[in-house]
């Protein structure tokens, strides 16, 4: 195989030099238990605290808890808040949001009223449908920053406009999965709850955060010790928060290159397969984020087009990884009122700050290569 063309950071992304570095020194010097009273423990504890601090102040919050990645942060965020409320009251989030935060949300269902926001064919949140949901006893409301399958970034601006006037005390939990150094976060600006994960940003997997605003009052779902402020049981991942930390100085505070890729390939591939369509916002537009777009190649089925493309040394995906051994039509794709053509045709590009012009070059070429060679056999 010649080189490999990596377009799934959505997935995952490649560890940068500076966290392999710094996990490393961490485990051959660092790896004293936080707890300790001894003064190498401490040290690791001041350093973890330090850090702490430093995301807070960044994202304007008021507390952090560090955690095991996205997933567990948006089940913290969701039933740390509702599992011992004692109101009762309706629960909303967004047609398109990735299952770690629809599972949970319908977990709930027997205690409260949940129910999802829709959406509309760019994969954004109805606003004039949200303003009809969001009633008096709304209790939380959860929306992802950036839709992890088709790029859309969701208004919130104006969802927190629409929180204060019809549910002021509705408590606003944000996926930032896919947006955190992508795009500006601030929980002063009306978000109650954040979450992130570093792996989506060159850091390592197994970590992530929860960051809070000042009226969020949780209940761990973690029992034991009291680390993480009494939030999450269990000895700190020391190694993954070092990493966590390398990822977020190292990232580039502008990274301009990434959407011009993103559009010389949307232009490329709309230019080399003529039946190919973008599934999401216009790309070009400040809708849709930088580094993810959504293609449909019809007639020809996703996997099919998928395993083709990485047998020539582009890697791509179907949609949300933690989704993608289940066999059903995308739930966001279906959410935006696709047609069951372009669902199955569906294939998610998503680049990274180590994407490069010969990267968006070959993808394009073998796209029109591969689907020239497969159309002839496939009946429309």
């Amino acid at each position: 195989m010649s080189t490999m063309v990596y377009l799934d950071n959505a997935a995952t992304t490649k560890p940068s030099e500076a966290v392999i570095t710094a996990m490393t020194a961490a485990m051959q010097e660092g790896y004293f238990n936080p707890s300790s009273l001894y003064a190498p423990g401490f040290s690791v504890r001041k350093g973890i605290e330090i850090f702490r601090e430093q995301l807070i102040k960044r994202l304007h919050a008021k507390d952090l808890v560090f955690t095991s990645g996205g997933t567990e942060a948006d089940n913290l965020a969701i039933l740390g808040l509702l599992q011992s409320s004692r109101k009762k009251g309706r629960v909303l989030y967004s047609a398109v949001e990735h299952s770690a935060v629809a599972e949970p949300s319908e977990s709930l269902k027997d205690k409260y009223d949940v129910r999802t926001l829709p959406v509309n064919d760019a994969g954004s949140v109805n606003l004039d449908a949200a303003r009809e949901l969001l009633t008096p006893d709304t209790l939380m409301i959860s929306v992802m920053q950036v839709n992890n399958e088709v790029g859309a970034i969701q208004p919130l601006d104006e969802l927190i406009r629409l929180r204060d006037e019809c549910c002021p005390e509705a408590h606003l939990h944000v996926d930032g999965v896919q947006g955190f150094l992508h795009i500006g976060t601030k929980l002063s600006t009306g978000i109650d709850s954040y979450a992130f994960s570093a792996h989506k940003f060159h850091g390592p997997k197994g970590v992530g955060a929860l960051a809070l605003g000042g009226k969020t009052r949780i209940n761990p779902l973690v029992l034991g010790g009291k680390q993480e402020n009494g939030l999450r049981a269990g000895t700190e991942n020391t190694y993954g928060i070092i990493g966590l930390q390398a990822a977020i100085d190292d990232y580039p505070h502008e990274n301009n290159d990434l959407r011009a890729l993103k559009l010389q390939l949307v232009d490329a591939i709309l230019s080399f397969v003529p039946d190919a369509v973008v599934n999401g916002p216009d790309p070009a537009s400040s809708e849709a984020c930088d580094h993810i777009v959504n293609f449909s190649f019809p007639p020809v089925q996703a996997q099919t087009m998928m395993h083709a493309l990485e047998a020539e040394g582009v890697l791509v995906s179907q949609g949300s990884a933690c989704s993608s051994r289940k066999k059903q039509s995308s739930k966001t794709l279906m959410a935006m009122g696709l047609s069951q053509q372009r669902m199955d045709s569906a294939l998610r590009f998503s680049l990274s700050r180590y994407t490069t012009q010969e990267d968006i070059n070959k993808a394009a070429r073998v796209c029109a290569k591969v689907y020239k060679d497969l159309r002839p056999f496939i009946r429309r």
